[in-house]
């Protein structure tokens, strides 16, 4: 029973960390809290269902649309938003006021264009194969899930810390400033950031609505939530705190369904989180990034 509940916890908290990395990525390189990030993850989701239900695209489709839609729709509000406060020089709650009133505002739009209910993919492009393996039944698409979540992390990390893309992106968070005196196209790299942030989120998004063959537009709100969550547990702009966090947050909520009860399912997840940072307020692996210039 135990190893059933560990695996089906490493499911969602590999989706909650794929979340939460994106989430991580935009405060650790453009020092910005994303509030629309839910909002661009229901995106996804939606995304997908469209290609699936009037194309019969499948799965490859799914993603795909997912990926480039939701990655659109981030590009989008760093030009359109987030670019005119950076020049203006505005304080940190400016951007994060203005994401909360896009996440808003595409919520409701989402209601007005699908309707308030749950949406479901159909049944024959979801796998249902089950799998056994040392006595654990796990489904074809549990591991698809796990192995897509795990493969983009770990492709974003090899990034991140052995590629020249990677440490530009990591001068930035340092210092913008000095990043473009190095040379560095400062306004691409967000641009970049921006897109592949929303476009994990996206993939998110799909996978979470795969696993529960629910899609509706306020789907968004509660991993919005878990996000923060996850990125404050594991030290804001860190990307190996996302990984581990996200995971934390996933195994204390099925454990806590399973041996306590779904109605205490986040008070455990959140009271966990809670006293992790009672004892290290910066989180798991650190430090905030500062900027210095």
């Amino acid at each position: 029973m135990l190893d059933q509940q560990l695996v089906n916890a490493l499911s969602l908290g590999s989706v909650y960390a794929l979340f939460a990395l994106g989430f991580t990525l935009v405060f650790g390189v453009l020092g910005v809290i994303n509030l629309s990030h839910g909002a661009i993850f229901m995106i996804g989701a939606y995304a997908a269902l469209e290609v699936v239900t009037r194309f019969d695209l499948g799965l490859w489709g799914a993603l795909a649309a997912a990926f480039f839609v939701a990655g659109g729709f981030g590009l989008a509000i760093d030009w359109l938003v987030l670019k005119p406060l950076r020049k203006r020089n505005v304080t940190h709650l400016i951007p994060m006021i203005a994401t909360i009133g896009l996440a808003i505002f595409f919520n409701n739009a989402a209601q007005g264009i699908f309707g308030a209910q749950n949406l479901r993919f159909p049944t024959e492009l979801i796998p249902h194969q089950q799998l056994h393996f040392l006595g654990v039944q796990i489904s074809v698409l549990e591991v698809a899930i796990v192995a897509l979540s795990f493969a983009l992390m770990g492709a974003l990390l090899i990034v991140m810390r052995k590629t020249q893309l990677g440490r530009a992106l990591r001068a930035i968070a340092e210092s913008p400033k000095a990043a473009a005196l190095l040379g560095i196209n400062v306004e691409g790299l967000f641009y970049l950031t921006s897109f592949t942030a929303a476009a994990l989120g996206g993939i998110a998004g799909l996978l979470i609505a795969l696993y529960s063959n629910a899609v509706f537009p306020l789907m968004g709100q509660p991993m919005l939530h878990k996000g923060i969550a996850v990125i404050i547990l594991g030290g804001m702009g860190d990307i190996r705190g996302a990984l581990i966090g996200g995971l934390f947050l996933g195994f204390a909520e099925v454990l806590s369904v399973a041996y306590i009860g779904s109605s205490m399912r986040d008070a455990v997840a959140f009271g966990l989180l809670f006293l992790v940072l009672l004892l290290r307020p910066q989180g798991m692996f650190g430090k905030v990034l500062e900027r210095k210039a």
